[in-house]
């Protein structure tokens, strides 16, 4: 699951007398455009990022997507933000971003800061072969992408990543990781899954972006404390209506009262 995704689309590949010579303020123009709407709609996962020379392998859980306004907003990998999206020619420029301030585990936040640095030093250059992509700097250094599918709300196993209220939420630590999911059936009607340490059961109704989850039925074996928390947590968003956010491969349930889980989804 070590792996992010990047909105971004397939360059079309310039016809051989376009590439080479002098070319008019229009074509240039039109190219952009081009680039502009293939690059919107298309997500990507971020398999690595290179900065002077060094490997990351990306973890799980961020994306990019570009909109048809040139709106490009996703996460690192741990906080959400936002930017800007310019086209020039085969280069695409990401500015006046902003970020949300989570914090993470160190691993997490090593990569988050190359990619952050990666993707808005100046513009870059678009590079795509079949359903991989590779986004190069000025000085080289480069991001790895590979085109991902959406996932379905049901059939999918959710693992939790953060959980929050009032709008903000916090990573689980990183020896919870994978101890927390859910898997919605579309067949029975139910949810199954675990919670960090117990596995759980309910009723599960989808209907209008809302999921009524009924009363939990769970095993009974104790964790340490913060196992335990987490799986309290989680218990609150059952016996009542949940809303759902699902956004390619991330899944968000949001109770009435402002808690919520945020999940990916595995692989």
């Amino acid at each position: 699951m070590d792996n992010m995704r990047l909105t971004l689309a397939v360059l079309t590949v310039l016809p051989l007398g376009l590439a080479c010579g002098s070319e008019t303020g229009g074509v240039s123009e039109a190219r952009s455009a081009s680039v502009a709407s293939g690059m919107s709609g298309v997500h990507w996962k971020v398999d690595s990022v290179t900065v002077d020379g060094t490997t990351r392998r990306a973890p799980a859980g961020a994306d990019v997507r570009i909109t048809d306004d040139g709106t490009a907003e996703g996460s690192y990998g741990c906080n959400h933000f936002s930017a800007k999206a310019d086209f020039t020619d085969h280069r695409v420029e990401l500015t006046n971003a902003r970020q949300t301030l989570m914090a993470c585990d160190p691993r997490r936040m090593t990569f988050e800061r190359a990619l952050a640095r990666t993707l808005t030093d100046r513009s870059l250059t678009v590079e795509a072969k079949g359903d991989a992509l590779t986004l190069t700097t000025h000085d080289g250094d480069r991001i790895h992408l590979t085109k991902e599918k959406d996932a379905p709300l049901f059939g999918t196993k959710w693992t939790i990543t953060a959980l929050g209220a009032d709008g903000s939420a916090t990573s689980l630590p990183q020896k919870q990781k994978g101890s927390a999911y859910l898997t919605f059936e579309e067949k029975s009607g139910k949810v199954t899954g675990k919670l960090g340490c117990n596995h759980v059961t309910a009723k599960a109704t989808v209907r209008n972006g809302h999921i009524t989850l009924g009363a939990p039925s769970t095993t009974r074996i104790m964790c340490d404390t913060s196992l335990m928390h987490t799986e309290r947590s989680l218990l609150r968003l059952f016996d009542r209506t949940v809303s759902y956010e699902l956004d390619h491969r991330n899944l968000t349930l949001t109770s009435e009262n402002g808690e919520s889980a945020e999940a990916v989804a595995g692989r």
